[in-house]
Order: structure tokens, then C-alpha cells, then sequence
């Protein structure tokens, strides 16, 4: 066999990757009409990939665009910690520098701007003027451009919305804006995690398209499986560990390709505990980047999922649809980052983990809720319910960390993955 064809630990090669024509298309717009791009989503939804793939000159040739016009930059913003805007706009002309080192026009004032003790966006503007003078326009992708959001000693609230207002006024008000084309990904909406708005004040964002990165689709999961000879009864267990996640699905598909070249046939648990411990990070960055209502939301989906499923311990949560109607902004939220999925059964809106695995984890984190955990959650399960519906949850918590070989073996919630490899 040859080299295993799936990408774990890298952003997804051009040439591999798959899907998101629509997306890919909305961009190129964008960029061709000198505007801008906020794309959001969930943790391992390719952000990061589909930036990579932006700067790949034969995707720019299959859209009818000239790559040879356009200084295309890629920064991820967690590379400037502590963030300083000045280290900012400085990594961005160095960044351009490092682009245009054959152009005897741009580098010799790029230099000059880069001896300069404080860089600003003014002399990005600079930048800007020079390269359309030239027929040029500069492509701007700022991954994970949440974290400028971020408030420190250095870099206070009010810096943070004179930063946004100085990236606004660049690309959306200055005269050097038509030679400039911003493309932004986050883990959430700008405006539901950047400043907020008072009524003296223009909307910071306004100057993005927003567009999220959803999980893929059914056919660009059998496109990216299609890579090896899956059985469809596979298939559709992979579907139930992933659900169009693509960090996921490399994940499924390396593993899977590997034990494969090597002859194995694993069983439904030796591969699930191999997954497991191969995507332990992505489960738990998962639950801890959730706010503690967003994770007491989790518990109670995992807990009424449960029921009729603990083996010795029957229980009944009472009406939990009543607090998720009160709370469906933030399980909008936890469905767009691809957490969550939902679905109408009799009428009625029923929610499920979109992983099995992120179930597992969840429930385990249910398990290992000792006393004090318990406690510090108190509040916010009193804060969605009645004191009554508050302690049966409290009871069923305390009953399964207390009998951890209650909870039914994972390999039986893997369905049709289990069924295949029985």
C-alpha cells in the first residue's frame, strides 16, 4: 500500500484538500471585489487548512485569478502573545518583505518602515499605496483572529477596540482599501466575542461577509474517505465518531489506513480506545473551552440520553426540554461549532452529541464529578431549573461517579461501527 494518504498534525495539503466548493468560491469573490471574509467555526473544522489552501497559486488559477498580482500573507494571530498591535503590524510588512524579496520596488521602503521604533497601520496604508501603484493588492489571512480580543496589562479593553476600529478603517474606509482583501477565521461569530456595541459607536465588523464553516457534507466525507476501500457498513459508524468533522476523519482515516497496510483487523474497541487516545486533545480542549453553562448543557443532554441506558439505576430527569427551549441560543451555539446536532422526533426537538466519542467524554466527566465539583456547579444547575429537577440531577451525578461500571461498555454505543467489526 502505499503512504498513508490522511494529514494528522498539519493543516491539509492543497492538493488534498477536499470539498468546501461553495466556500471556496464565496472567498475568491470576496477577493476579487477587494472585500472581506469572517469565517467561523468548531475546533478541527479546517479553518486553519482552508486559509492554507488560499495561498496555493493553482486554487487561485481554477477561480480565473492571477496569483502573480497579489502578495498573499498568512498570520495566525496566536503567534503574537502577549498581542501588541505595534508586533502586529510589524509582523505584517515583514511578512510582506519576505513575500516581495524580487520586487527592487516594494523592498527598499519596506525596509526603511521596518527601522521605525513603533510600526502602525499607517505605514501598512504606505505599504498598500506602493503595491497598487505597481497593479498589486495584498491578501490579508488572519487565523484564529479571535485572539486580538484578548485584554492584558499591555493591551487594554479600549486598545483592543482601537485596534478593531484601525483594522475597520483600513479596509473599509481608507483610500488604499482596493488594494486590500482581509480573510479572518474564529472559533465563534465576531460579534458574540469581540467588543460590544453601544450606540455612539459603528458596528467594529461590519466590513465582513461572515460565513461558517460548517462540518462536511455526506458527499465530501465519501470524497475524503474515498482515498482507500472503506465498506459502507465502516462508513457509516465513522459517520457516528466524526460527523463531518474533518480533524476527526483524518484522524479516522489515518488510524484506519495504518492498522490496514499492516494487516490488522481490530476489533470495535481496540479501535475506538486507539481513536480515543489519539483525539483525547481535541475531546477535552472541546469541553474546556465551553463555558460552565454550555458544559452543564452537555451533562444534561448526556444524562437524558442515558436514561433507559445504566444498567441497575432507573431515573427520570423530569421535562429537560423546557430548559433547552430556554437556553436554545447556546445550544444554537454548541450545534454551528458542530458539538451538538439536533433533530425533530414527534414533533419535538431532540438533541444528540455529534460524536459518540464527545458523549463518552462528557459522561466520564460526569463520572469523575466528585463532591466539591458538584457543589461549584450548583449554582448554575439552579440557575436553569427548579430546586426539585436541581437535586434529581444531583443524585444521578453522585450515583454514576459512584458506580462507574453502571455505564454500559463504550463499544455498544458505536452501533453500526461495532456491528462491522463483530
Amino acid at each position: 500500500m502505499p503512504r498513508n494518504p490522511f494529514t494528522v498534525g498539519q493543516p491539509v495539503a492543497p492538493e488534498r484538500f477536499v470539498g468546501r466548493e461553495n466556500l471556496i468560491a464565496i472567498a475568491f469573490d470576496q477577493i476579487y471585489n477587494r472585500s472581506n471574509l469572517a469565517i467561523w467555526g468548531g475546533r478541527g473544522m479546517g479553518k486553519t487548512s482552508f486559509l492554507n489552501l488560499l495561498t496555493s497559486h493553482h486554487i487561485w488559477e481554477s477561480q480565473d485569478l492571477d496569483p502573480s498580482k497579489a502578495v498573499i500573507v498568512y498570520l495566525n494571530c496566536l503567534d503574537t502573545q502577549p498581542f501588541i498591535p505595534a508586533n502586529f503590524w510589524r509582523k505584517i510588512i515583514n511578512l510582506i518583505r519576505e513575500k516581495t524579496k524580487d520586487d527592487t520596488t516594494i523592498q527598499p521602503m519596506v525596509r526603511e518602515l521596518l527601522k521605525k521604533p513603533k510600526i502602525t497601520k499607517d505605514y501598512l496604508r504606505l505599504v498598500l499605496k506602493r503595491l497598487g501603484q505597481q497593479n498589486k493588492f495584498l491578501v490579508l489571512l488572519l487565523d484564529d483572529y479571535d485572539a486580538t480580543f484578548r485584554s492584558h496589562s499591555q493591551y487594554t479593553e479600549t486598545d483592543v477596540e482601537v485596534f478593531l476600529s484601525e483594522c475597520r478603517n483600513l479596509a473599509y474606509h481608507s483610500s488604499e482599501r482596493k488594494y486590500l482583501s482581509m480573510i479572518v477565521t474564529s472559533r465563534r461569530r465576531l460579534n458574540e466575542t469581540g467588543p460590544k456595541l453601544t450606540p455612539e459607536k459603528s458596528p467594529w465588523y461590519n466590513h465582513y461577509a461572515f460565513q461558517q464553516l460548517k462540518p462536511l457534507n455526506q458527499k465530501e466525507v465519501e470524497k475524503l474517505l474515498s482515498q482507500m476501500q472503506i465498506p459502507p457498513a465502516l462508513c457509516d459508524g465513522i459517520e457516528e465518531i466524526a460527523y463531518g468533522n474533518p480533524l476527526l476523519l483524518q484522524n479516522v482515516g489515518f488510524l484506519y489506513y495504518h492498522q490496514m497496510r499492516s494487516g490488522e483487523t481490530p476489533s470495535a474497541e481496540i479501535f475506538a480506545r486507539e481513536l480515543i487516545a489519539a483525539t483525547e486533545h481535541f475531546f477535552q480542549g472541546t469541553w474546556e473551552l465551553a463555558n460552565e453553562l454550555e458544559q452543564t448543557l452537555l451533562m444534561l443532554i448526556a444524562l437524558s440520553n442515558l436514561e433507559g441506558r445504566v444498567q441497575k439505576k432507573r431515573y427520570n430527569l423530569g421535562d429537560i426540554n423546557i430548559i433547552f427551549s430556554q437556553k436554545e441560543r447556546e445550544l444554537i451555539d454548541l450545534e454551528q461549532r458542530g458539538v451538538i446536532k439536533r433533530s425533530t422526533v414527534e414533533e419535538n426537538t431532540v438533541y444528540s452529541f455529534s460524536s459518540t466519542i464527545m458523549e463518552w467524554w462528557v459522561i466520564k466527566e460526569i463520572e469523575n464529578t466528585n463532591a466539591e465539583i458538584l457543589k461549584q456547579r450548583e449554582k448554575v444547575f439552579l440557575n436553569l431549573m427548579s430546586h426539585q429537577q436541581a437535586e434529581k440531577v444531583k443524585n444521578v451525578i453522585k450515583y454514576l461517579s459512584e458506580n462507574k461500571e453502571a455505564i454500559k461498555s463504550i463499544v455498544k454505543w458505536l452501533g453500526k461501527l461495532a456491528a462491522y467489526f463483530a
